[in-house]
């Protein structure tokens, strides 16, 4: 029982990873407001639309990397260290993660849609003047976005699946 006690005690470690994701959140709304007075003052001043269009999706990008960061600070806490069941039906289903395997995917999607507002970020300030190691950043989209299908297992057929299918075809199981 005294290892289960220190154990379980543990888990409160898991609160500094929170915290610390707290702060990161923070910075990056500042980060982000930062680069919104920039682009108002740019446009301001007159500048060149393509480039307060591109300061705009940039801090656009920043907001919505800071969101995560909280999503991902209040399903540490409390998903993995505050996790009476009363205060976790409070809060919305986006914000109970099941597991480590949630939060990884949840990463994941995260990091494909920076990319592509960065890529989209690049194209706008750099118009069709773009080499052909512009293909670089789309083709590893493609191929993060192919890879998380392929781990969250959309269109793989599960054993759920497979029963229901037998069962309709009238096949039984024999076990």
């Amino acid at each position: 029982m005294p290892l289960l006690r220190y154990l379980v005690s543990l888990r409160f470690v898991l609160l500094i990873a929170a915290i610390g994701t707290a702060v990161g959140a923070i910075i990056m709304f500042l980060q982000a407001s930062l680069q919104m007075i920039g682009a108002a003052i740019d446009l301001l001043k007159g500048e060149e639309p393509k480039i307060v269009t591109a300061m705009v999706m940039g801090a656009t990008d920043t907001y919505l990397f800071g969101i995560v960061l909280v999503i991902f600070s209040y399903a540490i806490a409390f998903g993995f260290v505050f996790y009476s069941g009363a205060e976790r039906l409070k809060l919305p289903s986006w914000m109970r993660p099941t597991g480590m395997d949630e939060l990884k995917m949840t990463l994941i999607s995260v990091i494909i849609v920076y990319l592509v507002v960065d890529f989209a970020t690049d194209w706008a300030e750099k118009g069709s003047a773009m080499g052909w190691e512009t293909l670089v950043k789309p083709i590893s989209i493609l191929l993060l976005a192919a890879s998380l299908r392929l781990f969250t297992g959309h269109g793989a057929s599960t054993a759920d699946d497979r029963t229901a299918g037998d069962a309709a075809s009238g096949k039984r199981d024999e076990a």
